[in-house]
């Protein structure tokens, strides 16, 4: 198949988006549509909740009422997801699927690009854009893990300990 797997938002009955979640492997496992529908999201975000005084973290739904669904849209995966049990129908308009947009999928978290960096520790750099566009900087740290560096840039005359995303920086030529 030519067409690309894109990602779309099914809407779930809310409390039900793990049990739509189940119900979708299930039904893509007795089809056999692995390769049509390749993954099923319910994004969640850590939180902390205060009860009696005392803080604990918790998963909670970034979106309850929304299972994502990363599928090549067919009549079959349409007709898999839209009549799986607790699922109520697509986002879009008239219920017609629409595909999320490169920004929405990164707002959301479903796929990281990871950017390699060609810097190392003690490399003059500048910076690509935001409060500190075009300052010159030397790194003193990178963390591949968030994709970050920590850096000192010259302000008003002296050093100042900042942290910049990889894609924010450039090599001085």
């Amino acid at each position: 198949m030519a067409e690309k797997a894109k990602w779309y938002v099914a809407h779930t009955y809310s409390g039900y988006e793990n049990k739509v979640k189940a119900n979708i492997e299930k039904a893509i496992e007795n089809r056999n549509m692995q390769d049509i529908i390749l993954d099923i999201r319910v994004p969640m975000e850590e939180v902390t909740e205060i009860k009696d005084d005392v803080p604990r973290k918790v998963m909670r739904k970034t979106f309850p009422g929304y299972v994502i669904v990363k599928m090549i849209m067919t009549s079959e995966s349409w007709y898999v997801i839209r009549n799986t049990r607790g699922v109520t129908g697509f986002v879009g308009p008239e219920s017609k699927p629409v595909p999320l947009t490169e920004e929405e999928i990164a707002k959301i978290g479903l796929e990281s690009k990871k950017v390699v960096l060609n810097f190392n520790v003690g490399d003059t750099f500048r910076i690509k854009y935001g409060a500190l566009e075009g300052s010159v900087g030397v790194i003193t740290s990178i963390d591949s893990e968030k994709q970050r560096v920590k850096a000192k840039v010259a302000m008003f005359g002296r050093d100042t300990d900042v942290e910049l995303e990889y894609n924010q920086i450039e090599a001085l030529s």
